[in-house]
């Protein structure tokens, strides 16, 4: 096996690692779908890969939201390579056309893959990767650096700190474990860090395991996204079975465009109905919209609520605070590589301009490989919702997608590396002909009709028994 692809062409692949590194394994950080998929793929090229995962089971993102439904069907959320490997040992795909939760994703397909003996022989759960490097030649030393293998250091299930020599990297950890916090700028508000036992972020399961958190207290939501609109729905629904429940809503922007969606004119029409669903609420007023409201400062008040302020000096009180603005990347494990990342969105600079949300909202991803995730490190991609950074347009098809072509280029096949074999309908990968409640048309879309797949969300309201192509959640 040679390493590949770094610099700045990244037109061929390179085989300037001595014969020792080629022995090495590729390291696959991250046990969720994508690194399972990764690995699969490593596998069908005769490449050897070690999956190191920092929680005790593979899914660890996709079980805490577990219990939101998907938009996508199942035929859209399994690898092709992933799928060969489990039906060799008798596996039975679920029904192509059902709509998975987080925790069917991981029980019926992820759980099921981790244990056939050629992952589970690869697979290292409680490992959590605390950097990686270049052997013996640090971040600067250009002198004979590509010929070294790739340093990984970690913790493992013993707690103590050890080392792993990988011929190639590819960064698949996700970004479920960084949310973005509920401050305006992007820092903390101010007090949020001493207000963490009333805020939770991300998707608490309202309905389920966290009824008696939310049920007859007063709760803000912050973010816009599809965490945001799947756990206010679930709130309006709660508020109808719990009295006293009470629930609002703060957006940064008075522009409710994207959250509404565009109705019966919207390419996904569960998503159109979601966001009319929630239209209503508002307009009902079982939510009190708060539009714009920055958030600026979180304080405690003398009887142990919250008082939130917002940038102009707006104040509401609440009992539970839920953020839902969005993920970023850890890159403390890339401190010592060499990347190229986008200064905004830090994902691969090549990457950027493709998944841009600025840019790029629902319908104008295409599909991308190892040519735009590779870093100047020879061997070193970022592949999943890692790679995308900031931007929440990734969709796991598209994660498929782009570790197939890392493990085609790793194998030396630059062509299939090149070629695209993402196969998803001109609508998108979530669209769907079942019914939901009936709600009011909106006036306009927030989706360019174009004949590519839409971005979406794993965060689209539990009771709508809705979801997504996504991984993490969305802002």
């Amino acid at each position: 096996m040679s390493s590949c692809c770094g610099g700045a062409s990244r037109a061929e692949p390179r085989a300037e690692a001595s014969a020792g590194t080629s022995r090495l394994p590729v390291a696959v950080i991250g046990g969720g779908p994508v690194g399972l998929a990764a690995a699969a793929h490593l596998l069908a090229r005769g490449l050897e890969p070690v999956i190191l995962e920092a929680g005790p089971s593979v899914g660890t993102a996709p079980l805490d939201w577990g219990h939101v439904p998907m938009f996508s069907p199942w035929r859209y959320n399994l690898d092709r390579a992933a799928g060969a490997l489990l039906e060799r040992h008798g596996w039975t795909a679920p029904e192509a056309e059902e709509f998975p939760t987080g925790r069917d994703l991981v029980e019926r397909y992820l759980k099921p893959l981790a244990a056939l003996p050629d992952i589970a022989t690869r697979l290292r759960l409680n490992t959590r990767v605390t950097g990686i490097a270049r052997l013996g030649a640090g971040k600067v030393r250009n002198a004979g650096r590509e010929q070294q293998p790739f340093e990984l250091r970690f913790i493992g299930a013993d707690g103590r700190d050890r080392r792993l020599l990988a011929s190639a990297v590819i960064v698949a950890s996700g970004t479920w474990g960084s949310p973005s916090p509920a401050g305006a700028s992007g820092l903390p508000a101010i007090g949020e860090r001493e207000a963490a036992d009333r805020i939770r972020y991300g998707m608490p399961d309202i309905l389920g395991t966290d009824h008696g958190r939310y049920g007859g207290r007063r709760t803000l939501v912050v973010g816009s996204g599809h965490s945001a609109i799947g756990t206010l729905l679930d709130l309006g629904q709660l508020a109808r079975q719990a009295p006293g429940t009470a629930v609002l809503w703060a957006t940064r922007s008075a522009d409710l465009t994207r959250a509404y969606g565009g109705g019966s004119a919207d390419q996904l029409p569960e998503r159109g109905a979601l966001g009319q669903r929630l239209r209503h609420l508002v307009e009902s007023g079982a939510i009190e919209l708060l539009a714009p409201f920055p958030v600026d400062e979180i304080r405690r008040t003398e009887g142990g609520a919250l008082t939130v302020q917002s940038a102009e000096g707006r104040a509401v009180e609440m009992d539970e605070l839920v953020v839902a603005t969005g993920l970023r990347p850890d890159l403390g494990i890339l401190r010592e590589v060499r990347t190229d990342l986008d200064p905004a969105l830090e994902c691969p600079r090549m990457l950027a301009p493709l998944i841009d949300p600025n840019l790029h909202s629902c319908g104008t991803v295409r599909p991308h490989g190892a040519e735009e995730l590779a870093q100047p490190d020879t061997g070193l991609f970022l592949a999943g919702m890692a790679s995308y950074g900031r931007a929440p347009t990734f969709l796991l098809a598209t994660g498929y997608e782009q570790v197939r072509s890392i493990a085609a280029f790793l194998a030396g096949d630059v062509a299939a590396a090149r070629r695209v074999e993402l196969d998803l309908p001109q609508t998108g990968v979530c669209s769907s002909d079942r019914l939901l409640p009936a709600a009011p048309e909106a006036g306009s879309s927030c989706c360019t009709p174009k004949p590519a797949p839409a971005a979406d969300a794993p965060c689209c309201g539990s009771q709508a028994r809705l979801g997504v192509a996504q991984v993490e959640p969305a802002r």
